[in-house]
């Protein structure tokens, strides 16, 4: 982005982190028009510093000049200020809160149940997936009892908040499994793999997610390496 040629919507982001794809398929399924900014997080640019000084991180939105951070924040502006269809969240306030909570279950439980695999080696990962498969247990049982017969929400056609969370993540597990080992699979949670699958189908998150190649390189990066002997 040059300065004094700022798009009305400027979306500033990095090309692996789900929390950026979520951004990205957000407005694309309510057809706005947006200038993609990528940044370099070992080299932030004063743009990201400025427009998100407390935590200098992405994904950061910036519409008409005035900056939004936080991935679940950005997505309730999008739907609040773009408020038509399709719609992110339900009408019924009640639903809504429903949505919410699992959202935050799956950010807050399931994808920090992650990072103990990538630390971990042997018995202690195959623990630390043991422990990541009860979370998406808890996750499962929770959708099936609070949205009957809504489950796996993906309908073919439109993405919901649940789908735009869990879908630029969880579709990436084949690339995991590449890397770790079988950390999500179907004998362990048939019914979540089962709702990613068909995510992974949709014609905008098949566009929007990273090469599977590229996310297997940037995987491998994130595992500690053993110090070398001498």
């Amino acid at each position: 982005m040059e300065a004094g040629k700022q798009s009305d919507v400027v979306l500033f982001g990095t090309w692996y982190s789900s929390y950026c794809t979520r951004i990205i398929l957000a407005l694309k399924m309510k057809g706005i028009n947006f200038e993609y900014v990528e940044e370099d997080l070992a080299n932030k640019s004063e743009f990201l510093i400025n427009f998100n000084p407390v935590h200098q991180k992405v994904p950061v939105l910036v519409h008409k000049g005035n900056p939004i951070a936080e991935s679940f924040v950005i997505l309730e502006y999008i739907e609040d200020h773009w408020n038509h269809r399709p719609k992110i969240l339900p009408e019924d306030p009640y639903e809504r809160s429903k949505v919410r909570f699992w959202a935050q279950f799956y950010d807050q439980k399931i994808i920090l149940g992650t990072l103990p695999i990538f630390k971990s080696e042997g018995e202690e990962r195959e623990a630390a997936c043991e422990e990541l498969s009860k979370l998406i247990r808890v996750f499962e049982e929770g959708m099936k009892k609070d949205f009957p017969g809504k489950f796996p929400f993906y309908d073919g056609k439109n993405l919901g908040l649940l789908d735009i969370v869990v879908g630029p993540n969880a579709c990436n597990y084949l690339a995991l499994r590449e890397v770790l080992g079988d950390v999500i699979g179907s004998k362990r949670n048939p019914d979540f793999l089962s709702w990613v699958d068909a995510l992974k189908d949709h014609p905008m998150i098949k566009e929007t997610l990273p090469p599977h190649h590229k996310m297997v390189q940037k995987l491998k990066e994130k595992i500690p390496q053993k110090p070398k002997d001498h």
